[in-house]
């Protein structure tokens, strides 16, 4: 295969890795029943006038399945961490000694369960649409040249198969992640 056609199937193929690993954190921020440092990843606080993450701020623990303890590194910084962790779509109550935060997570009920899911299949479906997006554009790529007279239409069918199979193993790895992620949260 030519020199562009190589570089148009490997571009693909990085950015699909790249959704795919998008999903997966994503998925990871999804709550199930055990506490996990992973589900604070998008919790923002507001840090002496700047939105920063919360795992920037402060290290995390779990001393039992359903409890995080999460420790400032600037005890300073401690309130404002609490409440960007209550105020956080996590559905938690954070408690304070003045010295680290609490967080136990509520046993989670059948329907809080049922919309993480709907949750995590949309963050799936919103992969497979990037997924697909990239092939499109990728396809157009091809089309492009050989529109062109760039590479000929046998190189370019191979490369549309190579697309093909590419895109369909990447939206595998997306549903797989996705099946993984609906049975833990099933999981009680």
């Amino acid at each position: 295969m030519s020199d562009q056609v190589d570089e148009i199937l490997l571009e693909a193929e990085e950015k699909m890795e790249k959704a795919v690993e998008v999903a997966r954190e994503d998925f990871a921020t999804i709550r199930t029943g055990r506490a996990n440092p992973a589900m604070f990843a998008k919790v923002m606080v507001d840090y002496y006038g700047t939105m920063t993450p919360v795992n920037q701020l402060a290290s995390f623990q779990s001393p039992e399945a359903r409890m995080m303890i999460v420790t400032p590194y600037d005890k300073g910084s401690l309130a404002a961490i609490e409440k960007a962790i209550r105020d956080s779509d996590l559905g938690v109550n954070p408690t304070n000694d003045g010295t680290i935060i609490r967080v136990v997570l509520p046993t989670l009920t059948e329907e809080r369960r049922k919309e993480y899911i709907k949750v995590a299949r949309t963050k799936a479906e919103d992969a497979r649409i990037a997924i697909r997006n990239i092939r499109r554009h990728a396809k157009d790529s091809l089309d492009k040249l050989l529109k062109d007279h760039e590479v000929g239409e046998d190189e370019v069918k191979r490369a549309e198969k190579h697309l093909e199979d590419v895109t369909h193993k990447t939206v595998e790895h997306v549903d797989d992640i996705l099946k993984h992620k609906e049975a833990e949260l099933l999981e009680v």
